[in-house]
């Protein structure tokens, strides 16, 4: 019997690409974990306006370093990849919180800690509420990264990397920051009165450290680049989010 032989081409093996994204959803996921566990105030005002934000947003600017990083290089459609993997993390980690929280509680633990504590503290990353502004804030902010980095990758060919982080920084971070921190007012997990507070310093605070880190986010793209041996440029312009190869 003759052996079918299979033409198909391989799919290419990245060294680093995997590293990157399991960095990604890592950093994601204790970002949202750090964003239920707690508000963080330096005493710092913008006027009358306080800078609190929650802690969570110390972490959660380098998944859109990395963001940047995965679409610089590898192109949107790794980056779409890897930002549903990025999705299914979240979710994921809302499940194994919620199926934490309705396990009893041992004795002594409920003694000394309690089950309010738990529901006060991480309950939320269960929660219907916070899940549905963090999945909903992460996709919409995501993909508005990603395709601008891709379109502006294209129309600059390949130049001034600069303007790209940081303009798609503006634009992913506005859309993430205002959705997440607004579908969570509404649903209750954030009181109104810290709407604009939270809003305005989780913005200000994300788009800074994205322009702060460019020099490593330079020597990221640079050394991938040179060591994985690619550059992509999206040319067909096929931006459409609803997949996942």
């Amino acid at each position: 019997m003759q052996e079918k032989t299979d033409f198909r081409p391989a799919k290419r093996a990245f060294k680093y690409l995997d590293i990157i994204m399991v960095v990604y959803v890592l950093v994601l996921v204790l970002s949202n974990i750090a964003s239920s566990a707690k508000i963080i105030d330096w005493g710092i005002r913008l006027g009358s306006l306080p800078l609190s934000f929650d802690a969570g947003t110390l972490l959660f600017p380098i998944s859109y370093i990395l963001g940047d990083v995965i679409t610089e290089v590898y192109g949107f459609k790794r980056s779409r990849r890897v930002i549903w993997i990025g999705f299914g993390g979240l979710a994921f980690s809302a499940l194994v919180f919620l199926l934490i929280q309705r396990l009893p509680g041992e004795a002594t633990w409920q003694a000394s800690v309690g089950q309010e504590a738990y529901n006060q503290i991480l309950g939320s990353m269960s929660s219907g509420a916070i899940v549905a502004a963090s999945l909903v804030g992460y996709l919409a902010g995501s993909f508005s990264n990603a395709i601008l980095m891709s379109v502006m990758k294209v129309l600059t060919k390949g130049k001034w990397l600069w303007t790209r982080t940081i303009a798609s920084t503006i634009v992913g971070e506005a859309v993430d920051t205002f959705t997440f921190i607004f579908v969570a007012v509404v649903l209750s997990v954030f009181p109104w009165s810290l709407f604009w507070s939270l809003t305005v310093t989780n913005y200000i605070f994300k788009v800074l450290m994205e322009a702060a880190v460019t020099p490593l986010t330079y020597w990221l793209v640079n050394t991938l680049k040179r060591t994985e041996g690619v550059d992509t440029f999206d040319e067909q312009g096929n931006f459409s989010p609803i997949k996942f190869s």
